[in-house]
């Protein structure tokens, strides 16, 4: 699928900046430079900056600059702003090549100004010229970032699932205490050389999340760079969307029976509402010596054929089979620590993407996983697809859940904010009663 990406704020500037990073890592390319950011300060990135300078643009300058106005705390501001800096945000539009592009994704951090108030002002704008769907990544706070954070949050959010044509949530509060390096196994060690994800916060000092499943591993060379939890979060969920939005997108794609389609994740994300990701991924037994040296190089030269000898698709170290490794990594995903947590029962629709090498695309795994999912869940609609990659040396697979409905984290923030509105509808009586005596 090909989506033109824009982050809007810190949170999706470095979203997207990561997308690019992985993008680049593991031989995908949907965006096809089809990149923007949009932020009212200059965005620091987790990884090096891939969006050229020509496709950044900075709003409210003369706010900040003038007075100090704090835009990215204040919503209605950013979004006034936004508004009136239309013009600009328009011609910036033009660097996107919409001919060529299935849809639209727009990243930002939902519980502040510039993302939850210009990020809301961005997709209208883009309603107004773009026929494709619009796509939305919104990033929840932790509960650690405070009650107005949550209102704007709860406000934001709201807004989002009613403009986007989909919300895909990530929630920090779930994320932030995630043990890196125990809670699962990446396919990080495979031949993409795969990162792991995801930031709310529009400065450093908020949680980033990485939905790590059961089978996930932090062992890539870039993670050892990625040195704070908040940046291994944004790279977890650049991953993820990669994964997903992706499929089908690999230079010199090896043809498959099943592959992923675009018509199928666009029918996926069709039923609106919010939407959550799960993962896991399993490595493949590496055949040694001669073999494991021409995978190697054959793996730094996208012209060099791999031999077919170079690979050995027999059972795994546990004796596993190919159907039932993808039956099995099929069940962790769902029930891996989604990027929204949720009860997946209360999703319209599923779609499960497997990644790895063709021959060890199992059709009768891939059937079996499917059929449990919708046994499991409960979810009439389950589609599915492949995606055929000869040198990963992994299995992995990624669940999309449209329009969950049963989200506690949800409730929670929303309470939050309710209560915070009351608390300030108290002040002001107090104060107006003080004021009056």
């Amino acid at each position: 699928m090909k989506l033109a990406v824009i982050g809007v704020g810190h949170a999706g500037s470095r979203i997207t900046n990561q997308i690019l990073e992985f993008e680049q890592s593991t031989g995908r390319n949907f965006c096809h430079g089809n990149t923007l950011l949009i932020n009212s300060t200059q965005p620091e990135f987790d990884a090096p900056e891939h969006v050229p300078e020509e496709r950044r643009l900075t709003i409210g300058d003369v706010y900040w600059e003038a007075d100090g106005s704090d835009i990215d705390g204040d919503p209605d501001l950013a979004a006034e702003i936004a508004r009136e800096e239309k013009n600009d945000i328009i011609r910036t539009f033009d660097l996107i090549e919409f001919h060529q592009i299935d849809g639209v994704l727009v990243l930002a951090g939902l519980g502040r100004g510039t993302g939850g108030g210009a990020g809301a002002v961005v997709i209208d704008q883009l309603k107004e010229i773009c026929d494709e769907p619009i796509y939305a990544v919104g990033v929840l706070p932790s509960e650690s970032e405070g009650e107005e954070v949550a209102l704007t949050a709860a406000r934001t959010l709201q807004s989002y699932v009613a403009k986007a044509d989909n919300v895909i949530a990530f929630d920090n509060d779930a994320w932030e205490d995630a043990d890196f390096a125990t809670v699962g196994r990446l396919d990080d060690a495979t031949a993409d050389d795969e990162q792991s994800g995801a930031d709310e916060d529009e400065d450093a000092s908020t949680a980033d999340g990485e939905n790590t499943s059961p089978a996930e591993d932090t062992r890539d060379d870039h993670t050892d760079s990625v040195g704070s939890g908040f940046e291994r979060m944004n790279v977890a969920l650049a991953k993820r969307l990669v994964t997903l939005f992706a499929a089908g997108e690999f230079k010199n794609a090896t043809d498959s029976e099943n592959r992923m389609d675009p018509s199928d994740i666009m029918r996926t994300l069709d039923t609106g509402g919010i939407s959550s990701i799960g993962y896991a991924s399993s490595d493949l037994k590496q055949a040694g010596g001669v073999r494991s040296w021409v995978r190697s190089v054959s793996s730094r030269f996208s012209w060099m054929p791999e031999p077919e000898w170079a690979y050995e698709t027999t059972d795994d170290e546990d004796g596993a089979t190919d159907a039932a490794k993808i039956n099995r990594l099929v069940r962790q995903a769902a029930q891996s620590k989604l990027t929204l947590p949720c009860e997946i029962s209360s999703a319209d629709r599923a779609l499960i993407v497997l990644t790895g090498p063709a021959r060890t695309l199992s059709r009768k795994g891939f059937e079996g996983g499917r059929y449990w999912l919708e046994q499991e869940a409960d979810i009439v609609e389950v589609m599915a697809g492949d995606e055929p990659n000869e040198r990963s040396s992994s299995l992995s697979t990624v669940i999309l859940f449209s329009n969950v409905t049963d989200v506690d984290r949800i409730k929670e923030i929303q309470q939050t904010a309710l209560n915070h509105q009351q608390s300030l509808r108290t002040e002001g009586t107090e104060l107006g009663t003080a004021d009056s005596t």
